[in-house]
């Protein structure tokens, strides 16, 4: 049976791998970034393949004033808001011994900070309106529970990345427990892998030695990432909450 978010409007934090299933599955879906060039047709171009309104907002999710107004906006444009896939993310590749604090606030202030503000507004909205079947997906990674490689024993230096992806996840267990007694459930997708625009500029070397570690030998496709999110969002996992789910090809078998 295939899950389906109909008649509902989800809220996607940047990445089109999940606000693309979403709309597949019957979702309106409100596109928030923060700076994407083709965000305008890429909306159009969802909306027409799928038949359901798709939005993009424009939004800095490391302010939190600016957050709660275009949760705010898009409940008067687009109904209410049924669930969030919170899957904003950055990186700062460099060893750490060079590392700033420039470079951790950019990357905890919204992996980690840009996060917890979308979650906070939406589940306030979810309070404050009475919405008791509020569903939300925060996108950490593998990367919280491992430390990356470029080859055999050869780091990929992002400390500040992993260590972000370590506190979203143990963020979504918290807010899981605080959030339950509003009906609001929260869990985490930990994505390996992934062809996306963050991993498309990867050295081709570094890549290919990434896929062959990887059991199923290959990068995972937006769209293998977008289903379980789906699924997390649906009805189908409505006992879920605190959880974590990790489409990794099978990378962290080892």
């Amino acid at each position: 049976m295939e899950c389906m978010l109909l008649n509902v409007s989800v809220l996607t934090s940047s990445g089109y791998g999940i606000s693309e299933a979403c709309a597949h599955a019957g979702a309106n879906v409100a596109m928030v970034y923060h700076n994407h060039p083709d965000v305008e047709k890429v909306a159009e171009d969802l909306a027409k393949a799928t038949g359901r309104t798709i939005k993009p907002y424009k939004c800095d999710v490391s302010n939190a004033e600016v957050v709660l107004e275009t949760v705010k906006k898009i409940s008067q444009e687009m109904g209410e808001i049924t669930g969030l896939a919170a899957n904003a993310g950055v990186s700062r590749v460099k060893p750490a011994l060079e590392m700033t604090t420039d470079d951790f606030n950019f990357v905890f202030g919204v992996n980690v900070l840009g996060v917890f503000n979308t979650c906070r507004a939406v589940a306030q909205h979810w309070v404050d309106t009475g919405f008791k079947k509020g569903s939300i997906v925060v996108t950490s990674s593998m990367s919280s529970e491992i430390y990356n490689q470029k080859f055999l024993n050869e780091p990929l230096t992002q400390v500040f990345y992993n260590s972000s992806k370590g506190a979203a996840t143990s963020m979504v267990k918290g807010l899981a427990a605080e959030w339950a007694k509003y009906g609001i459930r929260v869990n985490a997708l930990e994505p390996g892998f992934c062809d996306t625009e963050q991993t498309s500029g990867m050295d081709p070397k570094i890549r290919e030695w990434q896929a062959s570690s990887v059991p199923l030998g290959r990068f995972s496709v937006p769209k293998e990432q977008g289903a379980p999110a789906v699924f997390l969002l649906s009805e189908y996992a409505s006992y879920m909450t605190g959880s974590q789910i990790r489409p990794d090809g099978g990378f962290t078998v080892y």
